[in-house]
Order: C-alpha cells, then structure tokens, then sequence
C-alpha cells in the first residue's frame, strides 16, 4: 500500500471531482445538515445539525493528520456545487486493505449516477493508485438504499454481524459487510461499473 496522507489528491472525471475534506468545508456542506436529517438516520455520529458537522469535519480532518483516514468532499460538476462526503478509512498495511464508507449525498443526487460516478474514482484510485488487495464495505441491516448501491456496483456480500453497532437514535443495529477484491475490479467490476457510468453520460449529452 503506498499513500501519502499528506498529499492533496484529486479524483475527477466528467461529471464529479473529489477533493481532500477541510475545516473550510463547513459552509458547503451545511444545507445538507441542517435540512436533511433523514441522511443520518443509520449513522451513528452522524453531522446532522451545525454542531455535529463542525464534530464531524474536525474528526474527519484529525483522523487525516493521524494518518487512519483520508475524507473527501465531493463536487457533482452537472449541479455545480458540492453535495456530500466520502472517505477511506480502517487502513491495514499488513493486510494490504482499506475499507471505503463514512459516505452520503444530499438527496438531490439519489440515482442521478453521482455515487458510480465516486465510487469507480475511489476504487480506481485504491486498487490502481495506492495497490491494495481488498475494499471494504459496511452498512446498517436495515439500509436498503445504500446496501442496494453497493452491490450495484459490484460488491458481494460476506455476511452480517448482530447488534454490532449503534445508529443515529442510540439504537444497537446489525452491520453488513461486503467487499471487493483486486482480481475481481480488474476482472469484471471495473468493465461492468465503466459501462453504467457511460449510460449516464449519454444522458447528459442528450440533456
């Protein structure tokens, strides 16, 4: 695994740009905060409300620093402004794997191909740019929205684990995890998840 947490990298195509998350972030990432709090519904330490997202954006930046986690904010090119975060994190150099989560959008870009969009920049990066084996993937049990995404974008699944953590309400949930591996981005994930983001640029080019 090579990373350099100091480096300031930028993911983009066409359609979305992926920047290092920071302080400044704040004021770009407030409306989704404050007027969409069913985004946090499954996310225990969640940033819903402006204290919680200053706690946020300040845990994000610090676990960068502390070299456990590299967050981004992500800029949808279409809309012209920033519409959520996303992040690599649990980094296991021995292992050689990372996992890829702490991830919301305002729900404006639910199903417009903003999350493919990400997702294909993040994986490209983690199994072409910084080498590892495997990508890891979590959700509350009861998420379908999200546990959905991750499989259609190819991720299996390996199982789920009981009452394993909390979510927004204090309630103990069951997690899912799913994964995927190198051989199987190179394989067939990469080609299949490159075919549906085409399907979504063709539609805005007949827009």
């Amino acid at each position: 695994m090579q990373i350099d947490f100091e480096e300031n990298y930028i993911l983009e195509n066409d359609l979305v740009k992926l920047r290092p998350l920071e302080i400044s972030d704040f004021e770009h990432l407030l409306e989704y905060s404050t007027n969409e709090p069913e985004l946090w519904r499954f996310n225990s330490g969640g940033a819903n409300g402006e204290k919680n997202l200053e706690k946020y954006i300040a845990n994000a930046v610090q676990q960068r620093k502390e070299e456990k986690e590299y967050p981004f904010i992500v800029f949808d090119k279409r809309k012209n402004k920033f519409v959520g975060s996303t992040r690599f994190y649990a980094f296991k150099t021995l292992n050689n794997t990372v996992d890829l989560g702490y991830t919301w959008y305002g729900k404006q870009t639910h199903g417009d191909g903003t999350n493919k969009n990400c997702k294909y920049l993040m994986l490209e990066f983690a199994f072409e740019k910084i080498g590892v084996e495997r990508v890891g993937f979590a959700a509350s049990n009861l998420n379908e929205r999200s546990i959905n995404a991750m499989k259609s974008i190819g991720c299996k699944v390996e199982g789920v684990f009981r009452n394993y953590c909390l979510d927004n309400y204090g309630n103990r949930i069951d997690a899912i995890f799913l994964s995927i591996l190198k051989d199987e981005w190179f394989e067939n994930v990469k080609s299949d998840l490159k075919n549906k983001l085409t399907k979504y640029s063709e539609k805005i080019t007949k827009w």
